[in-house]
């Protein structure tokens, strides 16, 4: 996508990193409410920016989400899902910042 420019890569990183930290707050937020339609809508908009990131499995984690909110079905998987958005979105962030400083 970025076809290795790195100033675009950096850009996509300094975007990434604040938009996923407010992400999984906003998560815990919307399902602490039990407001299901917010948290699937929120999980439309974070499944795009995950796998921008080649994070896929929680991509596809985060449509399932999505799909289960709007159907309001499963809603004790939600906050497993959530906290894996969140222990995943840690360690992204980790490697990203690891990239930013070798580059």
């Amino acid at each position: 996508m970025t076809d290795k420019n790195n100033a675009l890569i950096l850009e996509m990183i300094d975007i990434f990193i604040p938009q996923v930290e407010e992400m999984w707050k906003e998560m815990q937020s919307l399902y602490d409410r039990k407001d299901y339609e917010g948290l699937g809508n929120l999980a439309h908009k974070a499944k795009s920016s995950v796998a921008i990131m080649g994070m896929e499995e929680m991509s596809r984690m985060l449509k399932d989400l999505e799909i289960s909110c709007r159907e309001k079905k499963n809603t004790l998987l939600y906050q497993g899902i959530i906290d894996s958005f969140r222990s995943e979105g840690i360690n992204a962030i980790r490697e990203l910042e690891e990239y930013k400083k070798n580059h």
